[in-house]
């Protein structure tokens, strides 16, 4: 709860719009800012509903405008179905229909998988030591057909690319069975992926620029060496790249 680091279990605050009420109840104080919160509408409506409905889309900070309906469309990936994420995976904003048509045109496979981004994609490391930064999980599903296109892939030799870091974090937290298969799962991912760490997976993978102090930033650095992303990133800031929600991507091979 940003601003309100003041506020201690027992608060009540109220958000009004479109003719709507919703309310909620400060249960626990944690780090950060952070709050458990129990929320409830009037009238009985559905507290899904009266969020759609008065809720608005966080835009980044160089998007000098306010908020449009259109957003809540724009700021979702194409292929998105599942409710859960506290924000868009948003290395998959760049693709369109097009783009995806395009590619199965040319031969590459695409499988689905779910994983809802937490609040562990904005959390910045204050640990003096990356190995004490704690990432928080994130729930992910990956359906037996995502299951079985992994294992083909890995059987042909095929390269497997992931859309985002949250998506290489998923991949990377399954374990292949002994004869190279790949299992349909679900749970929780708590993987901190960071220098050192052996990719099983995931032989590529696209992603935005992120901020410093990220974890996200840290995966990438694992993946592709530290000196490197350094350079791109520099590239970056001097072409005046745009980092954040709405921020340019990379192919990082």
């Amino acid at each position: 709860m940003h601003p309100g680091q003041k506020l201690k279990p027992g608060a009540r605050v109220v958000f009004e719009g479109s003719g709507l009420r919703l309310q909620g109840q400060v249960v626990a104080r944690h780090f950060h800012g952070r709050r458990t919160v129990r929320l409830w509408a009037d009238d009985g409506i559905e507290v899904g509903d009266t969020i759609d409905r008065i809720g608005h889309v966080p835009l980044p900070p160089y998007i000098k405008r306010q908020d449009r309906p259109s957003d809540r469309e724009r700021y979702q990936t194409v292929y998105a179905l599942e409710r859960g994420s506290i924000a868009a995976p948003t290395a998959g904003l760049h693709f369109t229909d097009a783009a995806l048509e395009a590619l199965a045109s040319r031969g590459v496979e695409r499988t689905d998988l779910t994983l809802h981004v937490g609040y562990g994609t904005f959390k910045p490391i204050r640990a003096a030591r990356i190995e004490e930064h704690v990432v928080d999980p994130e729930t992910f599903v990956v359906p037996a057909d995502a299951a079985a296109a992994l294992t083909r892939a890995r059987s042909d030799g095929r390269r497997i690319i992931a859309v985002g870091t949250t998506t290489v974090r998923a991949l990377e937290s399954l374990t292949p069975e002994k004869d190279g298969c790949i299992k349909a799962s679900a749970g929780d991912v708590e993987l901190f992926i960071r220098p050192g760490h052996a990719f099983r997976l995931v032989d590529g993978f696209i992603t935005n620029f992120h901020l410093p102090q990220s974890s996200l930033l840290v995966l990438v650095a694992a993946f592709a060496g530290r000196e490197r992303i350094l350079d791109a990133y520099r590239e970056a800031v001097t072409r005046g790249y745009r980092f954040y929600s709405y921020g340019d991507a990379m192919l990082i091979l």
